[in-house]
């Protein structure tokens, strides 16, 4: 009996379907899946690449940054009015595009270091980082603390030396910095031809071509590229392609040449130059990261055993962020897919208590910018909207349970106590308070000797506390005030050692909104008394110590 045209379409839909998802299906879109960040110092350039990336990948006409953050336009990556103001990143923000039949996954991360904590959770979900350094100024301090942060999870690194328009460092001085500050093998991808601050283009070493840069736009829109021979731009560039060849060569005759290998297990880094600013250079990166960066690979649970791609879905929490749309009120939970396919409407169960909630509002992201998606593969990022129950390293699974490592806090180091301006508005101040606490922008201590009316908030840097003063405002209509403590040491203590430590001068207990008790110093002395005076107090370092990567 032949079956009707409208369910044999119907039935043939399905197969397809079917065959999508088996596991050489979901091994092969995993394949196709490239998921990294972007670390540096403040004003390396971050926000820049990621703008160019999406501009090369044709998914913006138009690159947010002009002429340098005091007039640059708004980046698709920097969404937060304080980020559109100041021209820094302090939210990290997800954008997914396709480039050359690969899905990227780009993760922009804040970079100045009083917001670590976020760029640490992020880090935490890539398969490679981009490590972007200032031609002027070397490896500066935060990005070697995030460099150490990759270190520690083994993320394969690929450095761009950014900013090649302006003046600089001489290319080899900066090659030999690599090695000795990262311990790290540079192998040439490209090469600057022409010294820092008169950028000619870059010698390709694969393709063994000369790529010749001009000026358009002031980096507005793509620029122009001619690919010359090597005798060609002998003939045209004279000594500066000379140099070019000789400086690449040394590099590569006193390390090795590039090794795939070497860089997916960490030992080396491959090197390309680049202008953000003026979009030199950002294509090789682009090509760079479809050709040679890891694909989404099994990732390993609490107990060390590597979770395969193909193993029914799994993700986790390493984000939560709302007042991305003022008109909903909504917040987002950022999971990384970890295995199998994620389809909106599943059921997934919470690890972390053991029941189960519909995913019935997934989203994918584009800075601030979403739409709904009905299907996502490892190596993807999910915006799961009003899941109000997650918190940042939360797990989530579908039949066979896991549990991935947890994303450790940070030890604060600046404390405030925070009072609402209006007491009318106290509901939605508490409110307030709560909700930015739930999305790790601070950490709320508590007492009942304060009582809710006056939670600590603690923070890695001060600038946190602006963000958390401008949030409360603007989006829950709670002006605050805040005066500051003393203190300046945390240590996570016990209930039973809260009398002891309330007693002693310079020290406070409070507890924590996740019911942790921690103990509040005055500074380090007042901290090695305690450890000297009453050793069998329990004073335990929180996580891990801020730019120190041992939590992970």
């Amino acid at each position: 009996m032949a079956l009707p045209p409208s369910f044999e379409s119907s039935f043939v839909t399905q197969q397809v379907q079917a065959s999508a998802r088996s596991h050489s299906g979901i091994a092969q879109e995993a394949s196709r899946r490239r998921t990294f960040a972007v670390i540096s110092h403040p004003d390396a350039g971050k926000s820049t690449l990621t703008e160019a990336l999406a501009l090369h990948a044709r998914v913006i006409g138009t690159a947010g940054a002009t002429n340098g953050k005091e007039n640059r336009r708004e980046t698709v990556s920097d969404w937060m009015q304080m980020e559109k103001d100041r021209g820094i990143s302090i939210s990290s923000t997800a954008l997914q595009f396709s480039y050359r039949d690969t899905v990227i996954n780009l993760l922009d991360t804040p970079g100045h270091s009083d917001f670590s904590e976020d760029t640490y959770r992020v880090l935490a979900a890539v398969d490679c980082a981009v490590m972007l350094i200032d031609a002027a100024k070397g490896l500066e301090t935060q990005t070697m603390k995030l460099f150490e942060v990759c270190r520690q999870r083994n993320i394969p690194i690929i450095t761009v030396i950014n900013k090649w328009d302006r003046p600089g460092l001489d290319t080899l001085a900066l090659m030999d910095e690599i090695t000795e500050r990262t311990g790290l093998i540079p192998m040439p991808l490209t090469w600057a031809v022409g010294i820092a601050g008169d950028f000619r283009g870059v010698w390709d070493l694969q393709r063994d071509e000369f790529v010749r840069f001009t000026r358009k736009n002031a980096g507005a829109s793509l620029a122009i590229e001619e690919h010359l021979t090597p005798a060609e731009a002998l003939a045209q560039e004279g000594d500066a392609w000379t140099d070019a060849l000789d400086e690449a060569s040394l590099v590569i005759e006193s390390n090795q040449p590039f090794d795939k290998e070497s860089f997916h297990a960490g030992t080396g880094t491959p090197v390309l130059f680049s202008s953000a600013v003026l979009n030199f250079g950002v294509q090789h990166i682009l090509d760079t990261l479809v050709d040679l960066a890891p694909a989404a690979g099994p990732r390993k649970d609490i107990n060390g055993d590597a979770r395969p791609v193909d193993a029914p879905f799994s993700g986790f929490v390493f984000k939560v962020q709302a007042g991305m749309n003022r008109a909903h009120r909504d917040h987002v939970a950022f999971i990384r897919v970890c295995s199998g396919v994620f389809e909106r409407g599943m059921v997934v169960t919470h690890a972390n208590s053991g029941k189960t909630f519909a995913t019935k509002y997934a989203q994918q992201l584009f800075g601030r910018e979403r739409e709904v998606i009905d299907e996502a593969w490892p190596g993807d990022v999910v915006g799961l909207v009003n899941a109000s129950a997650l918190r940042m390293g939360d797990s989530l699974y579908v039949e066979a349970p896991v549990e991935f490592p947890p994303i450790p806090l940070f030890s604060p180091e600046h404390f405030r106590v925070a009072r609402s301006k209006d007491p009318s508005r106290f509901k939605q101040f508490r409110r307030g308070i709560e909700q930015l606490g739930h999305e790790g922008i601070i950490q709320v201590l508590r007492s009942d000797l304060r009582g809710d009316q006056a939670p600590v908030l603690a923070a890695v840097g001060p600038m946190q506390f602006e963000v958390v003063a401008d949030r409360m405002e603007h989006d829950f209509s709670a002006p605050m005030r805040m005066e500051p403590l003393q203190y300046s040491l945390a240590r996570l203590t016990t209930h039973d050692a809260q009398a002891a430590l309330s007693a002693i001068r310079g020290t406070e207990v409070l507890i924590r909104s996740d019911g942790e008790y921690l103990a509040l110093f005055n500074d380090i002395w007042a901290l090695r008394r305690v450890e000297k005076n009453s050793p069998e107090i329990t004073l335990s370092t929180i996580g891990t110590d801020a730019g120190d990567a041992r939590g992970y």
